[in-house]
């Protein structure tokens, strides 16, 4: 066995020292770029969160510090408080949203993926809500739902119906809500729609056409599972901001009438900062929180039979 010289494995050893000294200080490196986000996570995420959990298991109403009542919150919103799943029935009728957004705007990215004229000034155009103010939007919803000029039943009227008194009506009020949340979730799926149908491999359509497909077939047999992963990302992402929604509610309706669209976080909101109730409220988050994880786990568990990945 050749003899390996001591010069030889010294030198060796003197790279892999100043090889690890390098990777040591890209190391820490990384560490400094990552601290100060990691510090904005834990002082106005993960402290917040700590905080609000502990908050619901007291009674802090402002006027001392917080008394702790152990599960007393949960045992109210669960069995003593009937406006908890009056609220709850409601944020999941206003969550019918999501389906219809789903369903609309998927038939709009088919037509305006259509080698039309004008085509791009028309996606502009369905865009627009989405990088509009809720504020904004939702005072002109409320004009166009308003029962004696409004733009609404202005429109009804010239073809003889009699509009409804939309927002002040028990059983029109979430009806027109429904309508207002398809008009303003349109925009961002009809860009990811249009996105995901671009990507559909063409020679799928042209095998189909040589054997004999109609369109419809087409349409529920390749572009349908094709653009699956879209949709159940479009579906997750819409849930989950329906089953928060909160400022058109307050603006176009103010919850009413009689409760009719206060949502489960709307009567967080009143709960917390109308009668300061913050500990109740902390725990009313937390359930709902829950309930939106068990929604999105059901959507992720049923995913597997009707969403396609390449």
């Amino acid at each position: 066995m050749k003899a390996v010289p001591f010069v030889k494995l010294q030198i060796t050893s003197t790279k892999r020292k100043n090889k690890f000294k390098k990777w040591k200080s890209d190391y820490w490196w990384g560490y400094a770029f990552i601290t100060p986000p990691f510090i904005g996570i834990a002082l106005f995420t993960l402290y917040p969160l700590i905080q609000s959990l502990y908050m619901s298991f007291t009674n802090f109403d402002f006027s001392g510090p917080p008394q702790f009542i152990g599960f007393d919150n949960y045992k109210k919103l669960l069995f003593n408080d009937p406006m908890v799943w009056k609220t709850l029935v409601n944020t999941f009728y206003a969550a019918l949203v999501v389906p219809i957004s789903i369903a609309v705007s998927l038939f709009m990215a088919i037509l305006l993926n259509q080698p039309i004229k004008g085509r791009n000034f028309f996606r502009s155009l369905f865009f627009l809500p989405s990088i509009s103010s809720v504020v904004a939007m939702g005072l002109i919803w409320k004009w166009i739902f308003n029962p004696d000029f409004g733009l609404l039943n202005y429109v009804l009227g010239l073809i003889g119906i009699n509009g409804p008194n939309w927002t002040n009506d028990i059983r029109w009020a979430m009806p027109a809500m429904v309508i207002q949340g398809v008009w303003a979730g349109l925009g961002m799926n009809i860009i990811l729609y249009l996105a995901a149908l671009n990507n559909v491999p063409t020679e799928l359509y042209e095998a189909a056409t040589v054997d004999g497909a109609n369109s419809w077939h087409k349409f529920w047999y390749i572009t349908v599972p094709s653009i699956s992963p879209v949709t159940f990302f479009i579906l997750i992402t819409s849930l989950i901001a329906a089953l928060q929604d909160f400022p058109r509610f307050m603006i176009v309706t103010g919850g009413g009438p009689n409760y009719a669209t206060t949502t489960i976080v709307y009567y967080l909101y009143t709960t917390a900062f109308q009668y300061s109730q913050m500990g109740y409220a902390s725990a009313l988050a937390w359930f709902l929180g829950v309930i939106i994880m068990a929604v999105v786990l059901l959507n992720f568990l049923y995913s597997k039979k009707w969403v396609y990945y390449d």
